[in-house]
Parts: C-alpha cells; structure tokens; sequence
C-alpha cells in the first residue's frame, strides 16, 4: 500500500461475515493492480456516503440493509437500477457517486448454469428488500416466467414491490406476508423458490425461513446465502431431493462485475470463486 493505492470497500450491519474482501484481494493481488478491499459496520448511511467522497474511497459494495437507503445519497444511478429500486455497487468518479446493481443479473445466470430454465416458470421469492427486488426486476424484465410471487413480513414493501413490477410490464405478480400456514400453500404450486432473507445466514446458520415438511422434490430452491456454503435450507431441499444452487455462484458473478466497474479490468472469475470456496470449507 502506498499514497495511490484505490479503497474499495462493502459497507453493511452486520458485516463480520462478509467474505468480500478475501476475494477482491485476492483478484486485485492476481493482477497485480494497487487497490485495497476492506469492510465496514455501517448503521449511519449518510455518514458513510459522506465519508466516500471525502476520503475518495473508489467503489463500494452495499449489502444488507442499506440497498434501498443508499441510494438517496447518491448522484447518479444506472437506469436498472433505478427501475429496481436497489444498489449493490457505487462507483466514485472524482466526487460523483454512481449505483449500480449486480445481483440479479448474477442470480439469473446462476439458475441458468445449473442448467435451469426459468422461462413459463412459477417463481416464488422470500423476501421483498434489495436484493429480492433485483431479482424479481431482473427475472421480468430478461426472462419470461409464468408467474412471480413475492412472500415476506413487511406489507408496505411487498404491495410497492408487486405495483412496481405490474406497472413495468403487467406480468402476472402478486404477494403475501408470510406465515406457516400461507407459505406452505403457496409453495404447493411453484416451481422455483428463491430465498433472499438472511434467514439462516452466518452466525445464526441452524435457522431456516421454510420447514422441511412444505417442500417437495419437484422444487428448484436456490438460497442466495453463501456464507455458510450449504444453508439449513438448502440440506434439508436435498435431502428431499430438490434441486437446489448456492449462493456462491451468484456472489462470485456480482462480484466479478463490481470488480469490472472499479478497475475497468476483466476479473479473474476463477481465482475469486477458489478463494471463496477455500474460505467457506
């Protein structure tokens, strides 16, 4: 490090489990270029938004629960994710902080690695915050499902979400608050889960949002969690027999595009998943 070393950073609460800077690390060191990755605790948004520009701190990550925040102290913000409603990255360019959102871009190319088509597809989504809303826009807008159903615990959140997406393109979306008896209904007729709480993340791993008895082997059910590798969730869907993806993949890719847009460099998508995996095993 030195006085032209660039600071990145992921900014969220909690954030002592975020695996974030071992990869970025890890990539810059892979291509030898003068950038730093760190992570911040962060309960004051505005504070930290600040702190970007005075320091001149190049990009941020944005995780839970500031997706949604953060973006009133922003100046300028990618039209994706405008219309999402939700960042996950901020370039500083001299002093002009721009949003962007990886997540679902890299959501949907997970699904599709695994070899899962979500055309005409029944989708349910745990979840109506940052990240939920990426995926959901994203899943609308690039692809063509059958149906998308948005189930959480904040009325106001799911009802702006579900006119959001109706209002966009009139897909056939709807929303529920979730309880036992609502979720294990509405999971009788989908065909892909996509859980995007922090239900069952690092360090409350044993916690799950959906009980072992409401799912059935016909579901795909992928847990955007990477952190623990393997969710409650996702070892009770295969013990099931469920297919079922991580959330490695979807990180590793978000990832690599926020590296592209602070570094103007292709990311060594390899080095940053084998850091990843080595980390979590």
């Amino acid at each position: 490090m030195d006085a032209k070393t660039q600071l990145c950073a992921v900014i969220g609460n909690p954030i002592e489990h975020s695996l974030s800077p071992a990869i970025h690390n890890a990539a810059f060191d892979y291509l030898g270029l003068n950038y730093v990755y760190v992570a911040f605790r962060v309960r004051d948004v505005s504070s930290a938004v600040a702190g970007v520009r005075g320091l001149g701190i190049r990009g941020l990550s944005v995780t839970i629960p500031h997706k949604v925040e953060v973006i009133k102290y922003l100046d300028e913000i990618d039209e994706v994710a405008d219309r999402i409603g939700s960042v996950n990255t901020i370039v500083n360019e001299n002093g002009n902080l721009k949003g962007y959102t990886t997540d679902g871009i890299a959501a949907v190319r997970s699904l599709k690695e695994k070899g899962i088509d979500v055309d005409g597809k029944r989708i349910l989504i745990l979840g109506s915050g940052g990240v939920a809303r990426a995926i959901a826009f994203t899943l609308v807008m690039k692809e063509k499902p059958a149906s998308l159903l948005i189930g959480g615990v904040i009325q106001e959140e799911i009802d702006k979400l579900v006119q959001d997406i109706t209002s966009l393109c009139g897909k056939h979306t709807a929303g529920f608050i979730v309880n036992e008896k609502s979720l294990e209904e509405k999971l009788q007729n989908v065909d892909i889960l996509i859980q995007c709480t922090p239900i069952g993340m690092y360090p409350k791993a044993d916690n799950t949002p959906v009980p072992k008895r409401f799912l059935k082997n016909s579901l795909v059910v992928f847990d955007v969690i990477y952190n623990p590798l393997k969710t409650r969730l996702l070892r009770e869907a295969e013990e099931t027999g469920c297919v079922v993806v991580s959330g490695i993949d979807m990180f590793v890719y978000q990832a690599a595009l926020q590296f592209e847009l602070w570094t103007g460099k292709p990311a060594p998508i390899k080095v940053m998943r084998e850091i990843l995996l080595e980390k979590l095993v």
